[in-house]
């Protein structure tokens, strides 16, 4: 899942910091999410938002790329990405036409544990909208056309990737942390692999996959739980249930602490070191996120900012996170610097590191984390869509319901000795895997190698 939720990071979509105070505005009218489930094994969710008169529908199916074959990887992907390119009734411009003509918006996409589907629709519009979406998730083709031009585009993305060195890093990080595992490969997979997909494989992929007693869908806006589930059954009547899913398994294998270093002819070295953290039904993630906050998740209020930009002028940008995800998690350290001080950034990252383990924080840095995690995530649900996706994380992380009524207790109770014993447990500075991205021969004029 990682992938998915790590194009999604700068959207602010990633469970990580998954946070409320109070209720989010679209659901702080009262209306206290439902859930069912569904004769055909699908779980629904809904909350009823009249204000406007849109509905937005998120889906996550448990079709991601760790349920890629051996020497197919990318296959998730190219089934998610070619899931609106024609159906048993309409072509890719027959598609794309209706939603213009509805004004409805329909994105895909896929990661490492889910594919995704996101709907968003006028209310008087929705049988129609529900509709096409059925044909997608029951009759989708995936024309041979379609299927050279996706893999072309797909590559190019590739290949243009190589050319970003914070793509780079990131995935050779994953790829030494997680040796072995689909956790440690891009969603995307690679060029030949790729180029070695077929028709079949994306029809038997979709055909195994792509059933409701295996997706998650959420629905926000203007219906209530009734109307929707009976335009549900309606529309989805030919949806019928398949081979249940699987929880995702933790990566068998982690990566043994080393440093890689790949030369790029750059001005600014981008750095990430990192190593395993923690699954986000971990009952230490709430501490894990008040003392990620202060030691580089804070943005210029974190000690690492403080440390290695403010005191020194090292890092254009650094900053840290935890990424908890279901069974496992990763912990990394982002930084950006010139070639000549990267190793000495990497130093002082780690130094950090250890700081937050041998030091108790603040009374008024612990406030400071607080004060920031319970009060800046409502910002981010102003819209329907935005509620819709959370209700479905909510559920596929299995936190229940209630959370958001739960959350402000459940960082408000976290004590400067639970950042301290978190820090100790889930911070390992003398086991990081480092990967340097730059000009090799400047980091090593000024920075000999260990």
């Amino acid at each position: 899942m990682k992938n998915f939720f790590r194009h999604h990071l700068a959207a602010g979509i990633t469970f990580v910091s998954l946070a409320l105070c109070g209720l989010p505005p679209a659901l702080a009218a009262g209306m206290v999410p439902k859930r069912v489930v569904l004769d055909n094994g699908l779980i629904l969710l809904t909350s009823e938002q009249r204000a406007l008169p849109m509905v937005s529908i998120e889906l996550l199916i448990d079709a991601g790329s760790r349920l890629d074959g051996a020497n197919q990887e990318g296959l998730a992907n190219l089934t998610a990405r070619l899931l609106t390119y024609g159906t048993k009734q309409k072509n890719a411009l027959q598609i794309s036409d209706t939603l213009d003509f509805l004004g409805a918006s329909l994105s895909t996409g896929c990661g490492d544990d889910l594919a995704s589907i996101s709907m968003t629709i006028l209310k008087k519009d929705l049988a129609t909208g529900l509709n096409l979406l059925a044909e997608i998730l029951t009759t989708s083709t995936f024309p041979a056309e379609e299927i050279e031009r996706q893999k072309q585009s797909v590559i190019a993305a590739i290949q243009a990737r190589e050319e970003e060195p914070g793509d780079v890093a990131q995935r050779r990080f994953a790829a030494l942390l997680y040796p072995n595992s689909p956790y440690g490969r891009p969603a995307e997979g690679n060029e030949k692999s790729v180029r070695a997909l077929t028709q079949k494989g994306l029809r038997d992929f979709f055909e195994r996959n792509y059933r409701p007693n295996r997706t998650i869908m959420a629905v926000v806006g203007d219906i209530s739980q009734d109307e929707i589930a009976k335009q549900l059954n309606q529309a989805f009547r030919a949806w019928n249930k398949g081979t249940p899913g699987t929880k995702p398994q933790a990566p068998a294998q982690i990566g043994a602490p080393q440093t890689a270093r790949i030369n790029k002819a750059l001005t600014q070295a981008n750095i990430i070191l990192g190593h395993q953290g923690l699954g986000r039904e971990n009952p230490d993630y709430y501490a894990v996120q008040v003392m990620n906050y202060i030691l580089g998740g804070g943005d210029f209020s974190s000690r690492a900012m403080e440390s290695i930009r403010n005191q020194r002028g090292l890092a254009y940008s650094v900053y840290s996170y935890f990424g908890a995800e279901k069974g496992y998690g990763t912990f990394e350290f982002v930084m950006q610097t010139k070639n000549e001080t990267a190793l000495e950034a990497v130093r002082l990252a780690e130094d950090e590191m250890r700081r937050m383990r041998e030091q108790p924080v603040s009374e008024q840095e612990l406030k400071d984390a607080k004060d920031f995690l319970t009060g800046s995530f409502p910002l981010r649900f102003d819209t329907n869509s935005k509620v819709a996706n959370f209700l479905a994380q909510v559920e596929y992380y299995e936190i229940g319901l209630d959370y958001v009524e739960r959350y402000n207790g459940l960082i408000e109770k976290i004590t400067r000795e639970d950042v301290q014993r978190v820090a100790q447990k889930y911070l390992l500075p003398d086991k990081v895997i480092t990967v340097i991205v730059a000009n090799q021969s400047k980091v090593a004029e000024k920075n000999p190698p260990k």
